[in-house]
């Protein structure tokens, strides 16, 4: 079981649930320059996390506790990253240009980074031509919203509903995590992003398996094994 810490104002303030076209969502956003937000993969024991209680224990060593968290991209069948890993500073993992099946090559995909106290999500090509020099970062797909527009291949009455996740920037550079409550079509995820939360380069991390760790709306997800994981943690009190 995850230790949770009686939960802070601040993390009381960065979640909520808002309804989008009449679907609801869960909502948490974090200022990068005053939250400590990483990309998590590997364990102490070198092997991937695979769930938030294994991180969650990681931390509690380091005298740290989880705040949030959120499955933070594509994996493979042994929790790989599909695509760009990167972790302190470290790239575990190059990034995927290719093509091929499945949500992560439904092109433009794109990168999640955070870069000092800054973070960022743009397309792929845009994010090498950019050529940041990132802390933390994993790359995943498709891109939901690209310079304030929808992906092309999103149709308004698509019939492929899924729980969905993903993670976008807005216009105060605040980095804004979304999971959906109920089934939705990815048109009505991208525009959630565009129309309501104000951000303009948004990424879908993943659908099925979408896992939350929001202890603020009562949320402790273990269902599914996940590679990346994106956390907002705090230190321990008195440390």
């Amino acid at each position: 079981m995850i230790a949770v810490l009686p939960f802070t104002d601040s993390a009381k303030a960065a979640c909520r649930t808002v309804t989008h076209l009449t679907q609801g969502y869960a909502v948490c956003s974090f200022d990068p320059a005053s939250s400590d937000i990483r990309v998590h993969h590997r364990g102490r024991d070198g092997l991937p996390y695979g769930g938030f209680e294994n991180l969650s224990r990681d931390l509690r060593q380091e005298g740290e506790y989880l705040e949030f968290a959120m499955n933070g991209g594509m994996y493979e069948s042994d929790l790989t990253s599909v695509g760009l890993l990167v972790t302190d500073g470290i790239e575990r993992k190059p990034i995927d240009r290719g093509h091929s099946w499945g949500n992560f090559y439904l092109k433009p995909n794109g990168v999640f980074f955070l870069e000092g106290d800054r973070a960022g999500v743009l397309e792929t090509e845009a994010y090498l031509d950019a050529d940041p020099h990132p802390d933390f970062a994993t790359q995943s797909g498709p891109m939901l919203v690209i310079d304030g527009a929808l992906h092309p291949a999103f149709l308004p009455q698509s019939d492929s509903l899924q729980i969905r996740n993903g993670v976008g920037v807005d216009s105060t550079g605040k980095v804004v995590f979304v999971i959906s409550l109920q089934p939705v079509r990815f048109h009505d995820f991208a525009t959630l992003f565009r129309d309501q939360l104000d951000c303009a380069n948004a990424l879908f991390l993943d659908g099925s398996i979408s896992s939350l760790f929001a202890p603020a709306l009562d949320r402790y997800d273990s269902t599914h094994p996940m590679g990346p994981i994106i956390a907002v943690t705090r230190k321990m009190p008195g440390r």
